[in-house]
């Protein structure tokens, strides 16, 4: 067997966390319409249920990428790569700022844009890691 190593746990709970994070958003993006017809009152419960797992899910992807960019050696990267990564940082703290619009938003505006931009910027900020990950 391979033998684990902590970088290798700080990397399996980054992507667990990820998994948690944009999983779930892509869950409700199916779920929430039709329960919108079907069950509305359920909704209330069912967003409170997922922050209180995606937000510390969050707080892990903050933790885990802070703790992977201070174990690399940026000065050693190439621009390309810290351009990614930097477009990265930028797509996470999109997500989060959409997240929060979306969560805390009272109109169908804020709750809708609020929702899809969080889904995007996350979608994209996941395949920035990807491309990291193949060059890091």
């Amino acid at each position: 067997m391979i033998q684990p190593t902590l970088d290798s746990l700080r990397t399996f709970l980054h992507i667990l966390a990820v998994c948690v994070w944009l999983g779930g958003q892509i869950v409700l993006a199916g779920v929430v319409p039709k329960l919108r017809k079907t069950n509305p009152d359920a909704l209330t419960d069912i967003a409170k249920g997922f922050a209180a797992i995606a937000w510390p899910a969050m707080v892990l992807i903050v933790f885990t990428g802070a703790w992977g960019l201070a174990d690399t050696n940026t000065s050693s990267q190439t621009s390309d790569y810290m351009i990614t990564f930097g477009i990265k940082m930028l797509l996470v703290a999109s997500a989060v700022i959409a997240t929060l619009i979306h969560s805390n938003g009272t109109s169908k505006l804020a709750k809708g844009l609020g929702g899809a931009i969080g889904l995007l910027a996350t979608l994209f900020a996941a395949y920035c890691g990807v491309l990291l990950a193949h060059v890091g």
